[in-house]
């Protein structure tokens, strides 16, 4: 079940390789789970589908991730990690990446920020045209936060 104020969330379990000795996944996995559950929502949207060459020429690059680790994840469960994009600035989207365990508890909160980068320099460059329009048609579909 999504979380409220989320249109998309996928599953996955938490695997062996993950835990350290107490079946507490390691910390730095967590970004790991935020990566596989934005790689499924940029698929879930369409974008590649709809934007074709555009997107595909659009690379983000992140620019600084926030953790907030609420209560462990374990062995055994089953993750719930929905995805939504919190802002576009810009050059960069601002993305809300939540963690919860099969009881629906909220595990972990993570902020991300990506920017748009010119590969050539590795400079931000603005996000423009149907990329733009289509980043905000999926802030304007999103389900209202709740507080």
């Amino acid at each position: 079940m999504t979380r409220p104020g989320f249109a998309f969330s996928t599953r996955f379990k938490v695997r062996y390789a993950e835990i350290d000795g107490q079946r507490v996944v390691f910390n730095s996995r967590y970004l790991e789970y935020a990566d596989v559950a934005e790689t499924e929502y940029w698929q879930w949207t369409g974008i590649g589908e709809v934007l074709g060459k555009a997107w595909l020429e659009t690379e983000f690059h992140v620019r600084r991730a926030s953790v907030d680790y609420l209560r462990p994840l374990v062995w055994g469960d089953t993750i719930e990690a929905s995805v939504r994009i919190e802002r576009i600035g810009s050059t960069s989207i601002t993305k809300r990446i939540d963690l919860a365990n099969q009881r629906g508890e909220l595990c972990t909160e993570i902020e991300m920020v990506t920017v748009n980068v010119h590969l050539p320099t590795g400079r931000p460059i603005p996000i423009e045209g149907e990329v733009r329009q289509f980043l905000e048609a999926l802030i304007a579909a999103q389900p209202d936060r709740v507080a």
